[in-house]
Parts: C-alpha cells; structure tokens; sequence
C-alpha cells in the first residue's frame, strides 16, 4: 500500500474542490455545457461587451500608438487582419479563428470610437443602423412577406436596398471598387443574377467559356505571328482583353455550380506551396540547388509530395 505525503492528499482535495467550486459556479449562472465548452450567459456577453469598450477608451487616452491611429492609418492593417481570419477559416483552426475575429472586432470599434471622438457616430450608431438594415432587409422574418426559399430572400434583398434610403440606387453600385478582380467578377455577377439577369440553364454557359477560350487563343496566335511591334502590342492588348473575358467566363460558370472561385483558387495556392516547399526542402537536405536540377528530377520529388497528400 502506497501512502501518499499529507501535502500531495491536500494539493489533491484542493484541486478537487476548485474543480467543483467551478462547474457548481457556472451551474448557478446558467452556463450551458456543449461539447466540453460552456456557453456564456447573454448578461456576461453584454458585460464583455462594455470591457470591451473601456478597454479601448483606455488605450486611445493613455497609449502613443493607439492615439494616433486613424481610419488612413487602420485602413491597411485592417484588410490585413482580415485575410487573417480568412486564412484560419479556410485553415479549420476554431481556436485561431477566434482569435482572429478578436482582432476584426477591434477594427470595427477601432473606427467607431474614432467617429465618436469626431462627433460623427459611435457604436450605438452602427449596431443601430446594422439592425435597422436587417430588420428591413427581412420582412418575412420581421414583417408579414412570404419567401419561398433561399434564392428568393437573395432577390427580395437585391430588391430591397435599392429602394431604401441611403441604399444603393444601382444594382452593381454595393460591389467596391477596391474588390481583389476575382472576388469583384463573382459579386458583380451574384449581383445581377439578383434581379434575374443570368443563364436560364447553368450548362449553357459551357459554350460561352469555349468561346472565350477560343477568342483568348487565337489573340495568343496573332502575337506569335505579328510581324512588328505595333502589332505585337495591338495583339498583346486584344489578347488581354480576351484573357479577362475567358476568367469572367469562368468565374460565371463556378458560380452557377455553387462554387466560390476565390476559395478554389486560394486553396490550389496554399496546395501548390506546401507541394513546392517539400520539393525545396527535400532538395536542401540533399545538398542540391533547385537551379540545378532537371525538370524531370523536379517534378519526380513534385509528384512524391503528391503521393504523400500534400
């Protein structure tokens, strides 16, 4: 029989009753447990909420950095902080993700309190408005509007905002400038398809990417063939032009298919650099340079990582 010292059995009795004290505390608070994670109460979300706050009005007074910024200065940092949470979306990593919408979250009071310290709006302004927004936008949750199904809620809000104040008074008028071309060509077209302007069958749309392709190759052909700079350059231009058609194309049929062509390309280039790097890395271990090696060896090792499912 093994006899543990009296100060391993008090730290023991100690941890036991802490671990109790804690899960009868969140019992009596009303703590709900799923999956091994409690769900906060609505009062501590509206709690955190206003820590939130202070914490912010306390780092604009007493912090050089963060009483500087403004909306110019946040502005880039923000898009940054998006594409981070992007990545831990497309990632699957919960615990990263949360962090990363912290980090968002603190943007959009980041701006909020700069408009308060302008006597512009506040925070109150903006949830206000947002709720305003969703509550119009959504008669037949708020309202006695009757909706069939998804596709017919898209079209009541496309509808929708351009009829209310402030909204937008053209369909393609909500789609930024500052959209990455790719992520813009899919909302402009989810936006017209909004109000019924798009193919009655998604498969006819086939005919129209061939026909760009078609287009696209033979501009590609004229540049080979140009005899002078003035028509290599007038075929180089038409050959863009063509380009931007065929990727237009292309974007139009993914989403008629239900597919997000910026998550499908993201994820090939997150697929193309873990592939890549493990060609770089195998080839260091072998004391060999890349700009040394065949095509060949390249993609045998490229192929090698394939296998593998990276």
């Amino acid at each position: 029989m093994i006899i543990l010292p009296k100060i391993v059995i008090f730290y023991r009795i100690a941890n036991f009753a802490l671990t109790l004290y804690g899960v009868i505390l969140r019992m009596t608070v009303g703590h709900v447990k799923i999956n091994g994670w409690f769900m906060h109460t609505r009062e501590e979300k509206l709690q955190t909420f206003g820590r939130i706050l202070d914490v912010l009005d306390e780092l604009r007074e007493k912090c050089p950095w963060d009483r500087k910024q403004t909306n110019e200065s946040l502005r880039p940092q923000t898009i940054e902080e998006v594409y981070e949470l992007s990545d831990a979306i497309l990632k699957g990593e919960e615990r990263e993700l949360s962090k990363e919408l912290g980090d968002v979250l603190l943007h959009v009071l980041f701006y909020a309190k700069i408009g308060e310290e302008k006597r512009h709006f506040d925070v109150v302004d903006v949830i206000n408005l947002l709720c305003d927004k969703l509550i119009y936008r959504h008669p037949h949750v708020f309202s006695s509007a009757q909706v069939g199904d998804a596709e017919d809620v898209i079209k009541q809000w496309e509808m929708l905002k351009t009829t209310e104040k402030d909204g937008n008074k053209r369909v393609l008028s909500g789609v930024p400038d500052g959209l990455p071309p790719l992520l813009k060509a899919y909302r402009m077209q989810d936006k017209a398809r909004g109000v019924g302007f798009d193919w009655e069958k998604k498969e006819d749309v086939w005919e129209k990417v061939k026909e760009e392709l078609g287009e696209y190759q033979a501009e590609l052909d004229a540049m080979d063939m140009a005899q002078t700079d003035e028509e290599r350059a007038a075929a180089y231009d038409r050959a863009e032009d063509e380009l931007g058609d065929f990727l237009f194309a292309t974007v139009n049929a993914a989403r008629l298919y239900g597919l997000n062509p910026d998550t499908a390309l993201e994820r090939t280039c997150a697929k193309f650099r873990r592939r890549f790097t493990y060609l770089e890395e195998h080839t260091i271990r072998q004391g060999r340079n890349l700009t040394d090696m065949t095509l060949a060896e390249m993609d045998a090792i490229w192929d090698e990582g394939k296998a593998k499912g990276l």
